[in-house]
């Protein structure tokens, strides 16, 4: 199916990426935990750009986890304005993560956004679920890609309303995030799980 994006997207966790060796990406965003080793599988890949970016699946600074940083995200959106020169019929990203749900996710909607900047918040995170239903994108690379792309917390209130639907569909999501230290998207979930 079509993408309403310029470019064509893939997501995926790492266990996916040999599926995807043949695709034909012209640019591959990888993001790993930081003690992770780099995937065997792009060793597949054709010739493509890569930015690869290490930091952990947390949404506030912890100890001993490597949070999302602003410079991250200003990495993500410049990785994306070079994806916008690629003759649209080449230009094909790939973005994955460890599971292709949160990390993954929340950069795919960044890009999204600064290549679509007349397109509503809500809209854009309708693509990011129809390309990767079970998405939850981290709300801390949102927050910080919202700022940066003057979005006025448009992008912030959609990923809530996100929360919401996934909440909606899978209550045990829920008990899930909360275990690992999500518990401010669960809530902003719950408050929109009507929406």
């Amino acid at each position: 199916m079509d993408t309403i994006a310029p470019f064509r997207i893939t997501v995926c966790g790492i266990d996916e990426l040999p599926e995807h060796c043949e695709i034909g990406v012209s640019h591959v965003l990888s993001i790993l935990d930081p003690e992770r080793a780099v995937p065997d599988a792009f060793g597949s890949y054709g010739a493509h750009e890569r930015l690869e970016l290490r930091f952990h699946d947390v949404i506030e600074e912890t100890p001993g986890n490597a949070a999302p940083q602003p410079e991250h995200v200003a990495q993500v959106l410049a990785f994306g304005r070079d994806l916008m020169a690629e003759p649209a019929p080449d230009a094909h990203l790939l973005v994955h993560c460890h599971a292709g749900i949160s990390r993954s996710t929340a950069s795919m909607a960044l890009i999204l956004a600064q290549a679509l900047p007349v397109l509503p918040a809500d809209a854009i995170l309708a693509e990011v679920l129809r390309i990767r239903p079970q998405a939850w994108p981290n709300l801390r690379i949102i927050e910080m890609g919202d700022a940066m792309l003057g979005r006025g917390g448009a992008m912030v209130a959609a990923a809530h309303r996100v929360y919401g639907r996934q909440l909606g569909r899978r209550p045990d999501l829920a008990e899930e995030m909360h275990g690992w230290g999500r518990a401010r998207e669960v809530e902003a979930g719950m408050a929109n799980a009507a929406v």
